[in-house]
C-alpha cells in the first residue's frame, strides 16, 4: 500500500507529466506528496570551476524553486492536502532520489523519462530510478 508518494522534479516536459501523475495519485489515496528537485551543481563542484562565480549557484537554485513552486501548484489545484518540496544537492542524480526516498520513508516513487535516441527506451535517469529503488517506482512518458 503507498503511504507517501515522491516525485522527481526537473522542468522538462517529462517532468510536468509525472507532477500531474503524482498530483492526482496522491489525491486519490489522500497520501502526503513531496516534489524533490535535484541540483548536481554543488558549492564544491562549482568552485573548483574555472568561472567560479556564486552567481550560479543562486541562479540554479532559483530556477529549483520556481519548478517546485510550479509543481506545488499543481498539487494544490489537484486537492493534495499534503504536499511538500525539497531541494538537495547531488551529482548523482538518481541515486540522491532513491537515497532520499529510502532515507525519508516514501514508499512510492514517480519520475519522468526523456529516452529520446533510437536506442533509450527510457532515460538515463529515469532508468536509474528504477534500477535502485528499494520501492516501486512509476515513470511517466
Amino acid at each position: 500500500m503507498v503511504s507517501k508518494i515522491l516525485c522527481a522534479v526537473d522542468g522538462s516536459h517529462a517532468s510536468e507529466g509525472a507532477v500531474g501523475f503524482a498530483a492526482e495519485l496522491a489525491q486519490q489515496l489522500g497520501v502526503p506528496l513531496c516534489f524533490l528537485a535535484v541540483e548536481p551543481v554543488t558549492e564544491d563542484r562549482a568552485s573548483k570551476g574555472r568561472f567560479w562565480d556564486s552567481r550560479i549557484l543562486t541562479a540554479a537554485e532559483d530556477q529549483d524553486r520556481k519548478e517546485l513552486a510550479q509543481a506545488r501548484a499543481k498539487a494544490d489545484a489537484a486537492g493534495v492536502k499534503d504536499a511538500s518540496c525539497v531541494i538537495v544537492h547531488a551529482r548523482d542524480v538518481d541515486g540522491a532520489i532513491v537515497d532520499y526516498a529510502s532515507e525519508h520513508g516514501f514508499d512510492h516513487i514517480v519520475a519522468g523519462h526523456t529516452g529520446r535516441t533510437a536506442t533509450s527506451r527510457i532515460g538515463s535517469v529515469a532508468y536509474g530510478i528504477a534500477e535502485k529503488a528499494h520501492c516501486p517506482v512509476t515513470i511517466v512518458h
